[in-house]
């Protein structure tokens, strides 16, 4: 099995990724480090909790169609990362999570304060690693934050007039997901100095799989049967969440789906209605409607890459969307 996670790709190739992304971790792990011992303890809780490291992954896989070997490009690499990370300190105090990537989430541990300063800590960490990469990495940077904070208010403000809410979920997920993700390719392109329309096809094919990203988890939350996933299998149905298969369930206008669509509209605390709901989600026909529009996402993607020159980075990337359908990791 890939060392990566990516079916197929070519041994030689993937070393020289894995080499890279030991020099991203290194550096992640030492760029947090500052003055106050505390701040430090914080700032590692997420970092050595791990992580799929799909950012850093991407910029590394798009700067293959420039120059690798520019160190901007790690830099990059860490600068995402790092992003992402600030941003989960910040989304569990606003859920109330106990828990993150299966330890004790930093706002449980320590407080609500201690964590979103931890984030915004890991924030001013980011703008120094961005202020050597220049103008055009700081505009980027800029842009991709206001995106993330935008999918945050929204998904907090709700569906507006004139979508639906499964319209406004995409949105949300788009800005929230697919932003950063996207702005990992652009990284990782604009750094290497890869051409202008190799940079667009990069950003437009990462949008696509962050987007897939977070909708194949909606789905692995409703269809795992079990906890292969390192995830509990109705998750947002206790605690209320519309996702994807749901929100299929609620534009439903079969009326034999009315009582289903009563359950969905709460969270669902007694655990035997959990069970007996997740059985009613599995057959249904929102799953495959769902599954369908997340391949349909993942074949654009992949579309998207004819334009690109073949070779061993073309094909991981392809391989890529296929992985980030099937994992269950």
């Amino acid at each position: 099995m890939s060392r990566l996670g990516i079916a197929g790709i070519d041994p030689e190739f993937e070393a020289r990724i894995i080499a890279d992304m030991e020099a991203v971790e290194a550096l992640l792990r030492s760029h947090i480090v500052g003055k106050y011992p505390f701040v430090i303890e914080t700032s590692r809780h997420l970092v050595e909790a791990g992580g799929k490291r799909l950012r850093p992954l991407l910029v590394l896989l798009a700067a293959q169609f420039g120059d690798p070997n520019r160190k901007e490009v790690i830099d990059a690499a860490v600068v995402c990362e790092l992003t992402h990370l600030a941003t989960l300190y910040h989304d569990d105090v606003m859920d109330e999570a106990p828990k993150r990537r299966g330890v004790e989430s930093a706002n449980n541990r320590w407080g609500n304060s201690v964590a979103i300063l931890t984030g915004d800590y890991l924030f001013a960490k980011t703008s120094l690693l961005l202020a050597d990469l220049g103008p055009e990495a700081v505009r980027l940077h800029a842009i991709t934050f206001e995106r993330l904070v935008i999918g945050q208010i929204t998904e907090t403000q709700g569906s507006t007039a004139g979508k639906s809410m499964l319209e406004h979920y995409l949105s949300v997920v788009a800005d929230k997901t697919g932003s950063l993700i996207a702005a990992s390719a652009n990284y990782g392109a604009l750094l290497s100095g890869a051409s202008a329309a190799a940079r667009d096809t990069l950003t437009e094919y990462a949008e696509k799989i962050g987007i897939v990203f977070q909708l194949a988890d909606d789905i692995i939350d409703i269809a795992s049967t079990s906890f292969e996933s390192g995830k509990t299998p109705g998750t947002d149905l206790r605690e209320g969440v519309l996702t994807l298969v749901t929100l299929f369930v609620m534009e439903s206008t079969d009326p034999a789906d009315d009582e289903l669509k009563k359950i969905l509209s709460a969270p669902i605390t007694d655990e035997a209605v959990v069970a007996s709901t997740l059985e009613r989600l599995r057959s249904h026909s929102a799953l495959l409607q769902s599954r369908e529009l997340v391949e349909r996402y993942a074949a654009e993607a992949r579309d998207l890459l004819s334009t690109l020159p073949a070779g061993p980075a073309r094909e991981a990337l392809i391989e890529l969307s296929n992985t980030v359908i099937t994992r269950t990791a």
